[in-house]
């Protein structure tokens, strides 16, 4: 999609960071509650938790904005994650964002993201 010639941005279109504040806050409950995935929270202060989530998730969405986080790699590589982890997560977001109504391309584009930075979140 283009506006005034120019592509919109995946955070322009998924809703801004209106969209990624309502996205992490069902996001992280669905996480939690999943007992393949809440032990990599224990100990963790989930109110700094999400807001590092929506900083990264607004960025790699294409927000005017920098990003000072820690890169995938470094932030997971403490932690012994599998596919199947990264799988779980990922169908949490998926879900997340159709409860929230979000377009199939949308979600998709989404689900490429995600894809795109498996390997540094598994430390492969």
């Amino acid at each position: 999609m283009t506006t005034n010639g120019t592509q919109t941005s995946l955070f322009e279109r998924i809703g801004g960071m209106t969209a990624v504040n309502a996205a992490v806050d069902i996001f992280y409950p669905k996480v939690l509650a999943d007992a393949s995935l809440s032990h990599f929270f224990t100990n963790v202060d989930m109110k700094t938790q999400a807001a590092k989530q929506k900083a990264f998730l607004a960025y790699a969405f294409g927000a005017p904005m920098k990003y000072s986080g820690q890169n995938m790699r470094d932030a997971h590589s403490r932690m012994q994650l599998e596919d199947s982890h990264f799988n779980s997560v990922a169908g949490h977001l998926v879900d997340t964002l159709k409860e929230l109504e979000v377009p199939q391309s949308i979600i998709d584009e989404v689900v490429e993201v995600a894809l795109s930075v498996k390997s540094d979140v598994l430390n492969k």
